[in-house]
């Protein structure tokens, strides 16, 4: 049996960092975080319903994208079908981060998408944080919804009166589009609460940021 020591530590490790800053609550273990190994149809995800600081290296499971066990005795998240969507949609994915943080699952029980407001939100997340519709967590309706998002190449979605869906070409980009994500929606949040006209970018620089990200996906 192969051994899947390094990207059960890196889901292991990303979970812990979600954690401690603010992005996943220290006691609860709601949402849930993946990470692909490079090439193969392979990933290691967190199990289901246990708190994130009492998770061990061997906790975490390794499953196919059948969602057959590979390593681990504990069962795999409930959303393991929705990341598992990801993957078999999007080959330039290899983690998936899905998460309850703060302002932007604000924005996610105001159906609100993020429109294109900074250069370089466009550049790493893409030029707009859609909505993707609710359904029940772990059902086969979420699994579409996701799926049909997916599409626009973006990296962050809000998932509606749920949370976030952040991804990345490895879990340190995911992790840095959850924070990149998490600090735009804020500033959003401040701003409708302005009650002015919001300001987004000029579609000119919307069409030339969305190209240099395009270049930088090849």
């Amino acid at each position: 049996m192969k051994n899947y020591d390094n990207i059960r530590r890196e889901v292991l490790e990303t979970s812990h960092w979600l954690v401690e800053n603010g992005y996943l609550g220290r006691l609860s273990s709601g949402g849930n975080i993946s990470a692909r190994v490079p090439g193969k149809e392979i990933v290691a995800i967190t199990p289901s319903g246990i708190p994130y600081f009492s998770l061990k290296e061997n906790d975490i499971c390794v499953i196919d994208l059948n969602i057959n066990s590979i390593e681990g005795s504990l069962s795999p998240s409930i959303e393991a079908p929705m990341h598992v969507g990801v993957y078999q949609h999007r080959s330039d994915v290899n983690a998936v981060i899905h998460t309850h943080q703060p302002f932007a699952n604000t924005l996610s029980i105001i159906n609100k998408p993020i429109p294109a407001l900074f250069e370089e939100v466009i550049v790493e997340i893409g030029h707009e944080v859609d909505i993707i519709p609710y359904a029940y967590s772990g059902s086969s309706d979420l699994v579409a919804n996701v799926n049909s998002k997916l599409g626009n190449l973006c990296h962050c979605y809000l998932i509606q009166n749920h949370g976030t869906l952040c991804l990345g070409t490895d879990a340190k980009q995911a992790m840095k589009n959850s924070e990149l994500l998490e600090h735009v929606a804020q500033i959003y949040c401040q701003a409708l609460a302005t009650g002015e006209q919001i300001q987004t970018l000029p579609q000119s620089a919307i069409a030339h940021f969305k190209e240099m990200r395009q270049l930088r996906l090849k």
